[in-house]
C-alpha cells in the first residue's frame, strides 16, 4: 500500500508542520506515506477556473501510478474514524497506491473531482487547507490504531 497526500500550496505554520511530523512518524513504515506539496498558481492575472484547471494537471501529475484518487470537498460525504479504518484495511489487503488530494485556495476542478474514484468531506466547517493537512495524517494514524487495537482511540 502507497498514500500519497497531494496538497496544493507549500507554507504552513510551524506548529502545523510539527504537528504533522508527530504523526507521520508514528505511521507504520508500510503504509508508504508521502506528502507531495505543490506549488499554489498565481491569481492575479488568471481567472479562478483557470487557476483550478493548472492545479490539476499538476495534480494529475503527481497522482499518477496511483489507483485510488479521493478528493478532499466540502460536498464530500464524511467518514467516521472507524470507516477510514476499515478503508485502509481494504487498502492494504488489495495493495491500493492512494492520492489523497486537497485542492488550492479555489478548491478542485470540476473535472478533477469528476476523475476521482471518491469524494471525502473532512467537516462541515471551514478548514484552512493546512488543517486540513494536519487532520488528514492525524486520522490515518487514527485509523492504524483502530486497525491495531492500540489504547489511542477512545469510543
Amino acid at each position: 500500500m502507497k498514500i500519497n497526500l497531494i496538497a496544493v500550496g507549500k507554507k504552513m505554520p510551524d506548529w502545523i508542520s510539527h504537528g504533522i511530523e508527530h504523526y507521520k512518524k508514528q505511521l507504520p513504515k508500510n503504509y508508504n506515506f508521502t506528502i507531495t506539496a505543490l506549488e499554489s498558481q498565481s491569481r492575479k492575472s488568471i481567472s479562478a477556473d483557470n487557476t483550478k484547471d493548472l492545479e490539476e494537471k499538476l495534480i494529475l501529475d503527481a497522482a499518477s501510478g496511483s489507483t485510488l484518487l479521493i478528493a478532499f470537498d466540502e460536498l464530500g460525504k464524511q467518514q467516521t474514524s472507524k470507516e477510514l479504518s476499515k478503508s485502509i484495511q481494504k487498502w492494504q489487503l488489495d495493495g491500493e497506491s492512494v492520492a489523497m488530494i486537497i485542492g488550492g485556495a479555489d478548491g478542485l476542478s470540476l473535472k478533477l473531482k469528476q476523475k476521482c474514484n471518491l469524494t471525502w468531506s473532512l467537516s462541515d466547517l471551514t478548514l484552512t487547507h493546512s488543517m486540513a493537512r494536519l487532520l488528514i495524517v492525524e486520522q490515518l494514524y487514527r485509523g492504524h490504531s483502530l486497525l491495531n487495537n492500540h489504547p489511542y482511540h477512545r469510543s
